[in-house]
């Protein structure tokens, strides 16, 4: 077992600990305001010892500066826009308030603190993104064995509200195709088949197949500080998606003249689409008209029409399960979290039709009323 001294200094009596670690080295560890917490800590080394899992002081005296070069190494996984966004949170966020200080020396408490300022100052889900990175990073410590435990645990986050998305119905959309111009069959196309922007972006002339009206999804564009980087869709997985007959004279124009290899949607001069230059030269003003014509068209977002894509799937009869392999979700309950506001119909329909199916056997009620069967009971 250890000690514990007491020592003076400036700011008063603190308490040092004297022990040997596993490799019977003598160490010691200082600054303990009272002798209780010396105590607490010597018998949590004693215990970690005995247990295994001792980790050397010396292993977590590391500033989140330094520790953060090796974290950005692991995320070689990560779509680029993914660790392109973490990377921005580490630089605005998380360096600047830990970056100098030690990971031994990082609280639950100071954590919950910061997690609070966050939400003063961020959005719910940015202020949950930006605390992702550092929980990321104190993990990394604790199975790197650099810490025991991580102090980020059980830290209350923001909780983050579901915005209200924008459905269109076909008479919207075929408003907005129309001011649009000629960029509208871009427009109808997401509106249609729910493809995400970058896939939109990315689909080559080989990937459609005119007489099947299908799509094949097998990679997307996404713009990173300014370049383009290429890459799978979302999820990682390819999908087929079909596309409405009406579309395919304008998906057939857009293919007109291309190799195989050529993606089907460009700019006007033949560039690969950019999402900010076509939402602010062709989708913006689009909407800003519709809407200075009818003061009650949706102020719906490029995505939204994703979203609007779902919709009128759901409204044409499309089950959970097709709407999932529409949008190229992992799962059917990914797609009923999502969308759960555009099942809840469904509730009615099944009840309607088992009453229907059921009612050639119940009849009127009645069969509420009728005395239980007596036969075999005394």
């Amino acid at each position: 077992m250890g000690s514990i001294e007491p020592y003076e200094t400036t700011s008063g009596r603190r308490y040092r600990i004297r022990y040997r670690t596993p490799e019977n080295r003598q160490t010691d560890k200082r600054g303990f305001r009272t002798k209780r917490e010396a105590a607490e800590y010597l018998t949590s080394v004693e215990t970690q010892k005995s247990q295994g899992d001792y980790i050397a002081p010396s292993r977590s005296r590391i500033d989140v500066n330094t520790w953060a070069i090796a974290w950005q190494q692991t995320l070689a996984h990560l779509k680029p826009t993914t660790r392109s966004g973490y990377i921005y949170s580490l630089n605005r966020h998380v360096l600047p308030r830990w970056g100098r200080i030690h990971l031994a020396d990082i609280s639950h408490t100071d954590l919950q603190v910061w997690a609070g300022e966050l939400s003063e100052t961020l959005a719910a889900s940015s202020a949950r993104q930006v605390f992702h990175v550092m929980n990321s990073m104190l993990t990394l410590a604790v199975r790197d064995r650099r810490l025991t435990r991580n102090p980020s645990a059980d830290v209350k986050l923001p909780k983050v509200t579901k915005s209200k998305r924008g459905y269109l119905d076909h008479a919207q959309v075929r408003e907005l195709v129309r001011a649009a111009g000629p960029d509208g069959d871009i427009i109808a196309t997401l509106a249609y088949t729910g493809l995400r922007w970058g896939e939109l972006a990315a689909l080559t002339v080989d990937s459609v197949d005119l007489r099947r009206k299908r799509l094949s999804i097998t990679q997307s564009v996404s713009e990173v500080g300014g370049a383009l980087v290429w890459g799978t869709p979302k999820t990682n997985r390819s999908r087929v998606v079909g596309f409405p007959a009406f579309l395919t004279e304008s998906i057939q124009a857009r293919m007109s003249g291309k190799q195989p290899t050529d993606q089907v949607f460009t700019s006007h001069n033949g560039a690969v689409l950019r999402n900010n230059n076509f939402r602010r030269r062709s989708f913006a003003p689009a909407l800003e008209h519709v809407r200075e014509m009818d003061p009650t068209f949706p102020e719906i977002t490029l995505h939204d029409l994703r979203h609007t894509a779902a919709s009128l799937a759901v409204s044409a009869g499309a089950n959970v399960k097709a709407v999932q392999r529409m949008l190229g979700h992992a799962s059917a309950a990914m797609t009923l979290d999502v969308y759960a506001d555009l099942f809840d119909d469904d509730l009615n329909a099944v009840s309607t039709a088992l009453d229907r199916d059921a009612s050639a056997h119940f009849g009127d009620g009645s069969w509420t009323r009728q005395e239980p069967t007596q036969t075999g009971l005394r």
